[in-house]
């Protein structure tokens, strides 16, 4: 999370331009970490949602109410006593910290004018509401901070507000050159780390991003560098937050397909190979990036069960199918020992116990009978044949039928059974991969539908029926062709096999578990484009995500077959296309 002090810097000059002479109108506490103020600006009413959560601590302009409890707490009606109704004066960044200050001015209960500061700090576990008086007194804060709980800062009533600074980091803003060859010269670590450790603001992305544009390696330590390429380093380190200086931000999402990666305030280079999509408000970016991203980790808690049954299963497999993979290897020389067999039975009336030479030139007895070298006239040349002494040639020809038998009941057995376990791990890896483009709680529910009548988990009895109402994704082409992706094996199955009719195509991500892709022909013609943007949908819902060159098969439904018995989503096809593509769907309109 790229939450550093640019990032606030850029929401500070947004809440400038929206907030700034603004009246507080209404403070609400939804959450025992949360404020959510309404502030009345010439240009219309506004809310400001600040969060001080240690999990997810944030503040940006929204247009989402939430609902208040019906007893507002203790700090919310302080709030409402002192600074309801009062002006917003100046809202500034201490530094380039992650800290906002709210100076607030209003009349007090004598009709006096008086000012107050609202102070959040935005720094994970650490962050916190503070509300201050003119003299930087702390009146109360949104969490008490103890001595017992902090060695370096107090936040309690009555205490001095103090930025605690035990890292003794530095304002990039206004650091000299001087100043910063001191600063980075003799740290013992890399040098993207030098950076981010000696200046407030700075993430590592950031740190990254300065080195990758002075095109010094980050991994080397600053001592490594000479003067000129400290000269270069700083200048370019200069030249990065002019733009910092002047409030030159452009917000960013960079996107893996429709999953949110990072997000920025400036431009990050190094950061190419991922889709870019711009925000005109931080504000905006941050409610998207975080609703996105929630909703993303939230399905991945809820299906965490169900991975870990999936995850289970495949280990088990994948080990029966190495064992068995194993165990069919021991039976490939079986051919051999029924050729033993048949050699011993034609030359073996030949040799007597005990004798020391066969009377054919075809088979020669070794001596101690421990062997026979024969004609294989299979192949015309002499092979040799172990014996075991104790028995009769006859007996030993049996006893090489016997083995051959033995193997070649297991190959026949093991063959089904490794077939059958391999359509089990393809399978499970199929519904691995639906569990990593699920998007809800019906997705989830399907798969676990699906679970249940594979076999692979107890139905919980309830007299409550369960409906699923969960659909396939369906997309526009830029041709204005209906294409439908199955988000799971039961999905697939239906487009394939219920949906299409004999002219639709088809598509499918070659040799990896994926989704089922549907083009709707209406028995016309797919402009070559159409086939482009559905291969590409195919690359994006399969194991392939992310792949440069993905390689697709496409076919008319008609040609795709189920096997009897097959598993759901399971087809089978001889005669299809195929293309490369890449796995990029950023331009594809969903419907």
């Amino acid at each position: 999370m790229a939450f550093d002090g640019i990032t606030i810097s850029t929401i500070v000059q947004e809440l400038n331009t929206t907030l700034k002479d603004g009246r507080i109108d209404k403070i609400a506490q939804p959450e025992a970490d949360e404020l959510l103020l309404t502030i009345k600006t010439p240009k219309g009413q506004k809310r400001l949602y600040l969060s001080a959560s240690a999990l997810l601590p944030l503040i940006y302009l929204t247009d989402t109410n939430k609902p208040s409890p019906m007893t507002a707490p203790n700090f919310c009606m302080l709030l409402r006593k002192h600074i309801n109704n009062g002006r917003i004066t100046n809202i500034y960044q201490p530094k380039l910290e992650r800290i906002i200050c709210f100076d607030i001015e209003h009349l007090d209960e004598l009709g006096d004018l008086c000012k107050k500061q609202l102070i959040v700090e935005i720094m994970g576990k650490h962050s916190n509401i503070i509300f201050c008086n003119d003299k930087g007194m702390i009146i109360d804060s949104i969490k008490h901070v103890s001595a017992q709980m902090s060695s370096v800062r107090e936040v309690l009533p009555g205490r001095t507000y103090f930025i605690p600074d035990t890292m003794e980091r530095h304002n990039p803003l206004t650091v000299t050159k001087e100043e910063f060859h001191t600063l980075l010269a003799d740290k013992p670590m890399p040098l993207g780390k030098a950076v981010y450790t000696s200046f407030t603001g700075i993430s590592p992305i950031i740190a990254e991003e300065i080195c990758h544009l002075s095109g010094i390696p980050s991994e080397i330590t600053p001592r490594d560098l000479s003067d000129d390429m400290f000269l270069h380093f700083f200048n370019q380190f200069s030249l990065y937050f002019e733009s910092v200086k002047e409030g030159n931000f452009h917000p960013v999402i960079y996107y893996r397909g429709q999953e949110p990666v990072e997000f920025s305030c400036l431009p990050i280079s190094h950061y190419n190979q991922y889709e870019v999509k711009t925000f005109e408000s931080v504000s905006v970016l941050l409610e998207t990036y975080y609703s996105t991203k929630n909703t993303i980790t939230r399905i991945r808690q809820k299906s965490s069960d169900l991975r870990r049954v999936v995850q289970t299963a495949l280990e088990r497999n994948r080990k029966k199918y190495a064992l068995q993979t194993k165990q069919l290897r021991d039976t490939e020389n079986r051919e051999k020992y029924k050729v033993y067999g048949e050699l011993l039975h034609t030359y073996g009336y030949n040799i007597e116990k005990g004798a020391k030479q066969a009377g054919m030139s075809v088979a020669v007895l070794a001596a101690g009978a421990k062997q026979l070298e024969a004609l294989n006239y299979y192949t015309n040349e002499m092979i040799t044949i172990p014996l075991d002494t104790m028995k009769t040639p006859m007996e030993n020809a049996q006893k090489y039928f016997d083995k051959y038998n033995k193997q070649k009941r297991t190959f026949e057995a093991l063959s089904e059974l490794i077939e059958e376990t391999k359509d089990d791990i393809t399978y499970l890896e199929s519904v691995s991969n639906a569990l990593d483009i699920a998007l809800s709680e019906d997705d989830l529910l399907q798969i676990k539908e699906e679970l249940i009548e594979a076999g692979y988990v107890k139905r919980k009895f309830t007299k409550k029926k369960i409906k699923i109402t969960n659909k396939p994704l369906h997309y526009i082409s830029s041709d204005g062709f209906h294409m439908y992706v199955g988000k799971n094996n039961m999905q697939n199955e239906e487009l394939t096999f219920h949906f299409a009719v004999g002219n639709d195509w088809w598509f499918h991500a070659k040799g990896v578990p994926g989704s089922h892709v549907i083009v709707k022909t209406n028995g016309e013609e797919l402009p070559d484009r159409t086939f482009e943007e559905a291969g590409r949908l195919a690359a994006y819902y399969s194991k392939n995500r992310g792949n440069e060159k993905v390689e697709i098969d496409y076919i008319e439904k008609k040609h795709v077959k189920k096997p009897a018995k097959a598993k759901p989503g399971f087809v089978i096809y001889h005669t299809n296309y195929s293309l490369i593509i890449n796995s990029d769907i950023s331009k594809l309109e969903q419907v």
